[in-house]
């Protein structure tokens, strides 16, 4: 039996606007990041010029978040990073989840999961995407920009520890948000069909099962 999908509005413009300006520049940043920091094994740019548009693309960044923030803070949409209020509901479904994504998906189960404008993540992305978006994103702007100009703000650097540590932190979180960008990656191909979600951010129309359908 062939599966019946309708179309949910799920991503609102702003939302993909935000999105796609913020995947663009993480990849920058990544490219120009590894250039920076492997000199001798990648040389694309001038140094110079990778060190320059690695700072700009970073600050354009910290201007993407903070309309992601406030999008989100003055709008009613804040409930999609918002927790299942019953902790035993948002357990179950968590475990539901991670059923579905261990094996489940393998066996062609449908995903118990069915995203809304105001309820549109899993348990489990809620969870990543708090811990991501809250607190790692937050802390990677910072030790960016301490690093950005490091004689402006040497009595934060040396309250972090020093140099060192500082771009020990900013390191660390840069191959977090490689790998995470790769499971990204991974996952967005797990729609009906390889390309689902991807028009979904383009569209911010999200294709879900209809209820509906016998």
């Amino acid at each position: 039996m062939t599966t019946a999908y309708k179309k949910v509005y799920i991503h609102p413009l702003p939302v993909r606007i935000w999105h796609w300006v913020n995947a663009l520049g993480f990849l920058i940043l990544i490219a120009t990041g590894l250039q920076i920091r492997y000199l001798e094994m990648v040389q694309v740019l001038p140094f110079r010029t990778a060190i320059n548009i690695h700072n700009w693309v970073g600050f354009v960044l910290i201007g993407n978040f903070f309309l992601w923030l406030g999008f989100y803070l003055f709008t009613d949409k804040i409930t999609v990073y918002l927790p299942e209020m019953n902790p035993k509901k948002y357990f179950e479904d968590s475990w539901r989840q991670i059923k579905f994504y261990g094996y489940g998906i393998f066996l062609g189960e449908e995903n118990p999961h069915h995203p809304t404008m105001h309820h549109k993540f899993n348990p489990l992305q809620i969870m990543m995407y708090q811990i991501i978006m809250l607190l790692l994103m937050p802390i990677l702007f910072v030790s960016g920009l301490l690093l950005w100009d490091v004689k402006r703000f040497s009595y934060l650097v040396d309250l972090f520890g020093g140099v060192r540590v500082v771009d020990t932190v900013h390191v660390l979180l840069f191959i977090v948000f490689t790998g995470f960008l790769i499971m990204h990656l991974y996952l967005i191909t797990l729609g009906h069909t390889r390309t689902a979600h991807i028009k979904a951010m383009v569209t911010g129309y999200e294709e879900v099962p209809d209820s509906k359908t016998p």
